[in-house]
């Protein structure tokens, strides 16, 4: 049912209500779990605060909650769980649904020339800015060169033994006040892959999460996002064509279009799951007031997935 709908909704039981009993149910439907494809990048908080435990918090802060998470596909570089759980443990007072679109509605409705540029050009995203090196102007003409080419070799081998994928760190300059930064970007990639199990074509872009545009419109509707410390300064990210040229503001805004035309609001109770197919079905989180606690397991597959492969007729 979840291949074939993109995503289950499942609600009314009282097992799901505690994190134990949520394990219990996806244990039960045979779901396979996996690391956090964030772990060798960040470490994400547990719900139950213990280290090795499978259910990891979602987004719940109270400092993110004028943040509007973007539809994405979970993955970091080229680590891309199957699919994903994601159960209410405590609902937000006001707001704070969790937002689902099928990549496939999203794949068939974009401008099909929008589609074919994409499919030529691929994507590429912006993960990562270090916003440190304003000081750099101050140096003499002569002295900014080699500084610059000495911080971007030390920032990028330490990052590239950090992460489990290749990036390139290239000088720009960002924020408000265009301070000198460094923009580490991962590999190209495809905005449109096949589906694992059935090959049909689905949108697999975070384009709506990690365009810097998209971001910066969605602030005069819910607020200036809080990029306050160190680490939400870093986290930054955008997006690119493949070759690192700018994508036009009228292609961004047709893909936002489209996005928000075919996303769906559910407003979880205690102890409602989600489950989705990760390849087919993005994800997100509406803005929020209260306390929301929200978790997430992650699986690299499930029980008779291989069946299911074997069994599929080929997409054209």
């Amino acid at each position: 049912m979840m291949v074939e709908n993109a995503a289950v909704v499942i609600t009314g039981f009282d097992l799901m209500k505690t994190s134990d009993g949520f394990q219990e149910f996806y244990g039960a439907v045979g779901m396979k779990t996996c690391l956090d494809p964030l772990h060798s990048v960040a470490a994400r908080p547990t719900v139950d605060g213990a280290k090795n435990s499978p259910v990891y918090e979602a987004v719940n802060k109270e400092s993110r909650k004028n943040f509007f998470i973007g539809m994405h596909n979970e993955f970091v570089g080229t680590r891309a769980p199957r699919a994903a759980a994601f159960c209410c443990f405590k609902p937000a007072e006001t707001g704070g649904e969790f937002l689902i679109a099928d990549g496939r509605a999203m794949f068939r409705d974009l401008d099909t020339d929008l589609v074919a540029r994409l499919s030529d050009r691929s994507i590429r995203y912006s993960v990562m800015e270090l916003p440190f090196f304003s000081w750099i102007d101050n140096l003499p003409d002569f002295l900014q060169e080699t500084a610059m080419g000495a911080i971007r070799g030390l920032a990028s081998a330490a990052i590239n033994a950090k992460v489990d994928f290749s990036v390139d760190l290239l000088w720009g300059q960002g924020g408000y006040d265009n301070t000198k930064m460094l923009q580490a970007r991962a590999p190209s990639q495809p905005a449109i892959v096949r589906h694992p199990v059935t090959g049909e074509p689905t949108w697999f872009c975070n384009v709506h999460s990690h365009s810097s545009k998209l971001r910066k419109d969605r602030e005069a509707i819910y607020g200036a996002e809080r990029f306050e410390d160190g680490a939400s300064q870093i986290n930054k990210s955008d997006m690119y064509f493949g070759d690192d040229a700018q994508i036009s503001d009228a292609d961004l805004e047709e893909m936002d279009r489209v996005t928000m035309k075919n996303v769906q609001f559910i407003k979880m109770s205690q102890g409602d799951v989600v489950l989705l197919d990760n390849y087919k079905c993005m994800h997100g989180r509406n803005v929020f007031d209260g306390t929301r606690k929200h978790g997430v397991a992650w699986f690299e597959g499930w029980e008779g997935e291989e069946e299911m492969v074997a069994a599929a007729k080929p997409t054209p």
